[in-house]
């Protein structure tokens, strides 16, 4: 595996291993998990060269959220990404990608895209996103590009994106990877103190219970949240909604494949923490 951190370098690799090979790109902020590694093995397992990227990118955090404690972790990120068979481990420094940050052109989703759920709480974070996507896919040229199904209105506005810009890419969305006790893997989690690793538990249980509830013949929404807001009872709930898969549109009565998605804040002496979780319908 060979580690590349200037934009130059990376043109030049893909340019040569373009002519006779498939790239899948796996685009990560680092500090990677066994969900990022079950991407890295599926795009491994479906192309002939894998490209990882490892960036925090400073334009999808806002002015008070955690982009400066966001966790680095760049030599155990590549003993991993080597591990799993990756080709390319892509990590360009802030400067490297935006020669003049307040400055850039941006890609921005459509309004109606982004003015719900995280979008909603994370003003200007899917403009960041769809930026730095877009980016890594000039550079790498992959034919197939993997996202984990945990940010699924990332994966959603990434696919919309491809759709209407016409980049020449597979998305493939990969389902989330739990730890044993149910906890979706974030990189996020290792922030948590202990009383907060057991409160977090709750999203994980209030999707399964509500999932359980729809198995059962409950298809009316509102019931289903309800159900799911009296677990996460006491907890700073930013969102939980049940919506169309196909249009990310909110939906009354349950008869098409749905998601059910929450982010929950735990506030704790080292700043708040905020976890995302969603279960398909």
């Amino acid at each position: 595996m060979k580690i590349i951190k200037t934009t130059k370098e990376l043109i030049e690799a893909v340019n040569e291993v373009k002519k006779t090979k498939t790239i899948g790109l796996v685009p990560t902020m680092g500090a990677l998990h066994g969900g990022h590694l079950s991407l890295i093995k599926k795009s491994v397992n479906d192309n002939d060269f894998t490209i990882v990227s490892d960036f925090v990118n400073p334009t999808q955090f806002g002015p008070n959220e955690d982009y400066e404690r966001y966790p680095r972790t760049l030599e155990e990120d590549a003993k991993l990404c080597k591990d799993a068979g990756c080709d390319i481990l892509f990590a360009p420094s802030p400067d490297e990608m935006y020669s003049n940050m307040k400055d850039t052109t941006l890609v921005c989703p459509s309004y109606n895209d982004v003015s719900k759920l995280c979008g909603k709480s994370r003003p200007g974070h899917f403009d960041g996103v769809a930026t730095i996507v877009s980016k890594l896919f000039n550079l790498a040229k992959p034919n197939r590009a993997y996202f984990g199904q945990k940010d699924a209105q990332q994966l959603f506005i990434i696919k919309k994106m491809v759709r209407d810009l016409n980049f020449d890419i597979e998305i493939i969305g990969c389902p989330i990877v739990r730890e044993s006790d149910g906890l979706a893997l974030s990189s996020r989690n290792r922030y948590l103190n202990e009383e907060n690793r057991k409160r977090a538990l709750k999203l994980s249980k209030a999707l399964f219970t509500i999932k359980d509830l729809y198995k059962n013949g409950v298809n009316s929404a509102e019931t289903l949240i309800d159900t799911a807001l009296t677990i996460l009872d006491g907890e700073d709930i930013d969102y939980f909604e049940i919506l169309d898969l196909s249009n990310f549109e909110k939906i009354d009565i349950i008869n098409k494949d749905c998601i059910a998605l929450c982010a929950v804040r735990f506030p704790q002496k080292d700043g708040t923490i905020r976890l995302i979780d969603n279960m398909v319908l």
